[in-house]
């Protein structure tokens, strides 16, 4: 009896000599701060839109996709040619050619205007090639009757690249609206890490205080000793919880930061005095979810992508059809001789623009089998069936995908609102249990197990208010936006 004694004596010695370490440096409560900001989670998304590189980078799409259209419509710039050929041999001009032609392409039936000077001299030239003295001018049309006629390939082109800023409009939502979810994960994260270290915080002192009081009970002979050794015990692992709170809160923190830039596009850090908003647990009727349906049928990027690919492929269904048929092209040009500088040109002269004075040619190109052609159209043809079906499938998936994200929306704040019935039926129980305790009826494992119950219960709360939310965000991703 006597070993016992000492035994319990020099435990209760070590008990009230015994100081939390981390007692002094622990921050305080954020619920007893003052000097805080709510940094609200539509300004972290607000921030992102305005100044994340992502962001920055997946606007720089629809640029891209305007020069495309820029190079296409080259293929509808006027071009100049200019030959000059000159052969003098011994005191003999045997040539001299000078021939220059303005092309200049018309959207309209796939027409080229062509204006033409040539002027051919010499002692050994080809007397069909041969122009008066002043050069010989031309005015004229190159037609295609067959091939070409309602299509070409700079049609084809332009509007195939016209396309392209739809196509890159997709991309940059389908970009940014990836970045807002991360970013929404990331920000309630940090949410139930705040949460965490506040509840475990606030725990840790419940149990340093009541360390103390059984202390001090139980130096004066009111409390047993070893009620402190269980009171000892419960500080001790809600000071480790708490510290690992602690970290996970400030990693959470860096992980929120990550998604932070300034607009001279510099990364900086989140104020120390910020700590997240308390979110909205409020349900969400049917009428959401056929919105969101009805928007993600019109405007989600990964099916306004596969129509756009079914416009291009129908343009170019098209273009394959024409390339069946003959390459019929018709080339007419008036003639006039070239006017003198300084002297009057007399426009019913026998020189002058006139029917009789012309040129005329025809091109005709027609393959006997037209394999290339057949089964190039046929080809297209089969990737556009292919991109229907495609297309069907996915609207139907994307539903049933947002159907699924609502039902577990709604799970959820179900699950919340039934958790907050239990927190307060627990809070009920650890008030009676510590009454209980006070008047001698129940023992402090008891008193902490009901706390450590609670706290528990309320982590869990929070947890269920970050999957809300998350849910809330995922909701809206896999419906293609980010509003």
């Amino acid at each position: 009896m006597k070993r016992l004694g000492l035994f319990f004596g020099l435990l209760l010695g070590g008990c009230l000599l015994w100081q939390p370490v981390a007692a002094q440096t622990a921050p305080t409560s954020g619920r007893a701060q003052t000097d805080t900001t709510v940094f609200s989670a539509q300004t972290f998304y607000e921030l992102i839109r305005l100044n994340h590189p992502i962001v920055k980078q997946a606007n720089l799409f629809g640029e891209e996709a305007r020069q495309v259209i820029v190079q296409a419509r080259g293929a509808f710039d006027p071009k100049v040619s200019v030959l000059y050929d000159r052969k003098e041999f011994g005191q003999d001009l045997y040539f001299d050619h000078w021939q220059n032609k303005l092309t200049v392409p018309l959207w309209v039936a796939g027409i080229d205007l062509n204006v033409s000077y040539n002027r051919n001299m010499g002692k050994y030239i080809n007397p069909e090639e041969r122009t008066p003295s002043s050069g010989l001018t031309g005015v004229g049309l190159s037609v295609p009757i067959g091939q070409g006629l309602f299509i070409d390939a700079r049609r084809n082109a332009v509007r195939q690249a016209k396309l392209m800023e739809s196509l890159a409009e997709a991309d940059r939502l389908k970009v940014v609206n990836k970045l807002l979810y991360e970013a929404a994960k990331t920000y309630w994260e940090w949410f139930l890490a705040y949460q965490q270290r506040q509840l475990l915080t606030e725990g840790y002192e419940l149990a340093n205080r009541r360390f103390r009081a059984l202390r001090e009970r139980a130096f004066l002979g009111d409390a047993a000793t070893i009620d402190t050794t269980e009171a000892l015990i419960t500080v001790q692992d809600r000071l480790v919880q708490r510290q690992q709170a602690d970290v996970e809160e400030q990693n959470a923190r860096l992980k929120v930061s990550a998604f932070l830039w300034n607009t001279a596009g510099q990364p900086v850090e989140l104020p120390a005095a910020a700590i997240p908003q308390e979110p909205s647990t409020t349900g969400h009727d049917e009428t959401l979810l056929q919105t969101l349906v009805n928007q993600a049928i019109q405007q989600h990027p990964e099916l306004v992508k596969l129509n756009v690919k079914v416009q291009q492929l129908t343009l170019e269904e098209r273009f394959r059809k024409a390339m069946v048929q003959p390459q019929i092209n018709v080339n007419a040009s008036l003639l006039s001789q070239t006017p003198i500088v300084d002297a009057n040109y007399d426009w019913t002269s026998y020189y002058a623009l006139r029917p009789q004075n012309h040129k005329i040619g025809v091109d005709f190109v027609f393959p006997l089998f037209l394999r290339k052609e057949r089964g190039k159209l046929r080809e297209v043809q089969v990737k556009n069936q292919q991109t229907n079906l495609e297309r069907q499938q996915l609207s139907r998936d994307i539903t049933n995908t947002i159907q699924v994200a609502y039902n577990q929306l709604q799970t959820l704040s179900q699950q919340l609102l039934v958790q907050r019935q239990t927190i307060e039926n627990q809070e009920l129980l650890l008030q009676a249990e510590q009454q209980k305790f006070e008047l001698g009826e129940s023992s402090l494992f008891l008193v902490n197990a009901r706390e450590t119950k609670l706290i528990d219960l309320r982590v869990k709360g929070e947890e269920l208010k970050t999957k809300y939310q998350k849910a809330i965000a995922e909701l809206y991703f896999v419906a293609g936006t980010s509003s």
